[in-house]
């Protein structure tokens, strides 16, 4: 990761063996450049390269790797419409109208002016007239930059807009990978609300068979009385379910850039394919985090940026000139008149400005050096979450699976036993009890392994190809 740093470091390093005297001058007078801070080794765990499994190429649209075509539909229109999206684009060009400005610093100025005169002339004989005239003319002034200074914030600007654009990708990014998540958890509620109408249908229907038997004298009103709390406190799952329903197409709605509203739905949860894992993840892949490349950008502007501040501290020559006639109706010929100078503008004093901008920017290059780092660990840290968080979520869905399983059939047992008199009825409502929590939990598991594989498309950047991954290698 620090590879990088080095070579600009080496890239703008000062040459004491200039040509010019002024430059070995100004080099002793302001001193060495300050490096950067020391970079630490920053290594990715060593599980990234063990095999997770068979794996397919995965597409650059990550999110059709569900096979939901309404996630698709929904992740097009949210990078289409989000207003996020649109703040983004007017900071690039903000940042691409700085870039031209910096780069105009480079160039001549050329300025034109006509200013016109009248007044009155008197002849040999002592006449006076009327004299009207113009003088205009065309001045051209261009810094010579002999130390960079225009160069390197040039320079500094252009990174800047790279990171800018970085900066747009990242939010495109979190965009998908929150409508993934959201759409994800959308379905799961869906599928927590059909799962509580159908506990209600067997509650009603449990109910109904304990009416019937408290009625006859088969049994005592206790057990009626139990039924019915168990149908209400299903019931009032409901309300709670599809409150939260609305609420998150509400949010979903937010991130398409639309009023609230009704959200298409697809594929139901237990469907939603799981994406194949690649057999390794080459760290060097993490580069193409935006927020990465983003903050490596931030980090080049910079350095840059302290280039152009002590190449500041040094003089500065300018060449000056300008061309242009004077007419007047007392001359019978325009005169012609011009002048070519140059100016060498050295600070002498400035009370510790320049030094305090000089030490300014290196204090700025350091933070972009420490949050480069920052983000790289960041960046490991959240593909290590990610890959432990697919791995556990589906073994958890996978025990929740098999609980459930084996709590159907211990209701199946109970239900008959009850109805052949050979048990109470608390046994079969102690199994109903367990079958909804392990169905529900059996929900959450699902949507959580399939919220932990967006987590991961996020933290590696997006989607990648196998092919990409033999290159990185390579």
């Amino acid at each position: 990761m620090w590879r990088g740093v080095r070579a600009w470091r080496r890239e703008h390093a000062w040459r004491t063996g200039a040509a010019l005297p002024l430059a070995l001058l100004a080099t002793a007078c302001i001193g060495p450049r300050p490096e950067a801070p020391a970079a630490t080794v920053v290594a990715p765990p060593p599980a990234w390269r063990t095999a997770l499994g068979p794996g397919t190429p995965i597409r650059a649209d990550w999110w059709s790797a569900f096979g939901d075509p309404a996630l698709t539909s929904l992740v097009a229109r949210a990078l289409a419409n989000n207003p996020d999206l649109g703040a983004a684009a007017a900071r690039i060009d903000e940042a691409r109208a700085a870039a031209r400005l910096a780069r105009a610093q480079q160039t001549p100025l050329v300025n034109g002016s006509a200013p016109g005169t009248t007044g009155q002339t008197v002849s040999a004989l002592g006449t006076p007239s009327d004299a009207i005239g113009a003088q205009p003319a065309v001045s051209i002034s261009y810094d010579l930059d002999l130390f960079g200074r225009l160069r390197q914030a040039s320079r500094a600007a252009q990174a800047q807009l790279l990171a800018s654009e970085a900066s747009r990708d990242t939010v495109r990014l979190a965009i998908a990978s929150s409508v993934a998540t959201g759409y994800i958890t959308l379905r799961a509620l869906d599928q927590r609300l059909a799962v509580a109408r159908q506990t209600l249908d067997a509650r009603a229907e449990g109910l109904r068979i304990a009416r019937r038997r408290a009625e006859t004298g088969y049994t005592s009103n206790l057990e009626l009385r139990q039924a019915e709390a168990e149908y209400h406190a299903t019931e009032q799952l409901l309300p709670a379910a599809e409150l939260s329903i609305s609420r998150q197409e509400n949010a979903l709605s937010l991130l398409l850039g639309n009023v609230p509203g009704p959200i298409p739905r697809g594929l139901p949860l237990d469907r939603l394919a799981a994406p194949a894992i690649p057999d390794g993840l080459p760290a060097d892949l993490l580069r193409r985090r935006p927020d990465l490349y983003q903050a490596e950008q931030t980090l080049v502007a910079t350095d840059r940026s302290l280039d152009s501040a002590r190449a500041a501290m040094l003089p500065n020559l300018a060449l000056t000139g300008s061309a242009g006639v004077v007419l007047s109706s007392a001359l019978a010929d325009p005169i012609a008149v011009f002048s070519i100078g140059a100016s060498v503008l050295s600070p002498i004093f400035d009370g510790g400005r320049l030094g305090a901008q000089a030490d300014a920017a290196t204090a700025r290059r350091d933070q972009a050096a420490f949050a480069y780092r920052r983000t790289a660990l960041q960046a490991f840290r959240e593909v290590d979450d990610s890959l432990a968080g697919v791995r556990r979520s589906g073994e958890q869905a996978n025990a929740f699976a098999a609980q459930r399983d084996a709590l159907a059939g211990a209701l199946r047992n109970a239900s008959n036993r009850y109805r052949a008199g050979y048990s109470a009825y608390i046994d079969q409502l102690d199994a109903q009890r367990g079958l909804l929590t392990a169905e529900l939990s059996l929900v959450q598991a699902r949507a959580d392994r399939l919220t932990a594989y967006v987590t991961l498309y996020q933290a590696m950047g997006g989607g990648w190809s196998r092919d990409d991954a033999a290159i990185v290698q390579r």
